[in-house]
């Protein structure tokens, strides 16, 4: 009767031992928040918010989406672990939150060990440029379930936000100015219908963005927000922040408005990046498809009372971010009215 093995079945243990061993020298840190090692059951994190009058825990899970596929396709490990911790931590700081610690979590078909490692370090290195650490998760190794060669990324976020500093949009009043802060590029959402466009015309990818190939130019990564928007955390003038997303503006800044006040959006004020005039023209979308579908060059929405207008783009700019205003808020029930054309001059 023939013999079986887990190795034989498709995991290797010993790989996998090795692998992880070399993610714990990764991911060794002197954060003195983090009271174990790498090896533990679990992470343990100290409680413990100096500084904090009625600490609140701010949690998120996220994912990049179907990009990551073409990323790994395309050798661009570390683009695609910016944009899941980029966009896992724009959605964490829109309430006002520090982020703290990001647990990560790694499906594949087969563990290759170099292509782990520079997932697991691209990914600490994306969380200590925002504030955070990566202090461990899962690694799954599942042949017969994922195909080899496939990665699936997921991870979460725990923040910590005074309870009298949460950014919930309820402080938004009629008059309040809309800012929008410049996306860096697609971000993570809508890729779905990039690569369907790149399977219906392959001339595509022969375009050049800005002196800078299709390809990589939709590979950049989702902007983080962090840094650019933390010293404005508890100023009076800053009342709300949505992340645009998949939904676009529409879909997104209508989840933080009171419900007796509608955003009015000047579509024309928007400063559109090239990426979606090429996507544009490449399959003739509608501008309703292309509001629906990107962020369309605006990352996230400010809400802020007008005397605070000015610091904020001023402060926002100084950190390389383009920030202007695109609209304001007045009586409603909790819409975005989308007014005027997109100017795709």
């Amino acid at each position: 009767m023939r013999k079986f093995s887990y190795k034989q079945s498709g995991v290797d243990i010993d790989i996998a031992n090795d692998t992880k061993r070399q993610m714990g020298k990764i991911l060794d840190s002197d954060n003195s928040r983090v009271l174990n090692k790498i090896g533990a059951f679990a992470t343990l994190f100290d409680g413990v918010f100096e500084g904090y009058k009625h600490p609140v825990l701010v949690l998120k899970t996220e994912e990049p989406g179907t990009k990551q596929r073409l990323a790994l396709q395309n050798d661009s490990v570390e683009t695609i672990c910016y944009d899941l911790v980029g966009h896992l931590i724009n959605d964490c700081i829109v309430m006002g939150a520090k982020p703290l610690s990001v647990q990560d979590c790694i499906v594949c078909g087969k563990m290759e060990k170099e292509t782990i490692l520079q997932l697991v370090s691209s990914l600490s290195s994306a969380c200590k440029e925002n504030g955070c650490v990566l202090t461990g998760g899962e690694t799954s190794e599942q042949p017969g379930v994922v195909e080899e060669g496939t990665y699936i990324l997921t991870a979460s976020v725990v923040g910590v936000v005074d309870k009298e500093n949460i950014i919930d949009g309820s402080k938004i009043k009629s008059g309040d100015i809309v800012l929008a802060l410049a996306s860096s590029g697609i971000h993570t959402n809508g890729f779905s219908l990039v690569r369907k466009l790149m399977e219906a015309s392959p001339e595509i990818l022969s375009e050049q963005i800005n002196g800078q190939s299709f390809i990589k130019t939709i590979l950049t990564p989702h902007r983080c927000y962090y840094n650019c928007l933390k010293d404005l955390f508890g100023e009076e003038g800053l009342v709300g922040l949505a992340h645009i997303t998949g939904g676009g503006i529409q879909e997104n800044l209508n989840r933080i408005l009171p419900e007796d006040l509608n955003a009015h959006i000047d579509l024309g004020k928007i400063k559109i990046l090239p990426i979606f005039k090429t996507l544009k023209k490449s399959g003739r979308l509608e501008d309703v498809d292309m509001l629906r579908t990107f962020n369309m060059g605006v990352g996230i929405t400010a809400v802020v009372k007008g005397g605070f207008a000015d610091k904020a783009v001023a402060h926002l700019e100084g950190f390389g971010v383009d920030a202007y205003e695109i609209g304001v808020i007045r009586d409603g029930n909790k819409k975005v009215e989308l007014k005027g054309q997109l100017n795709w001059e």
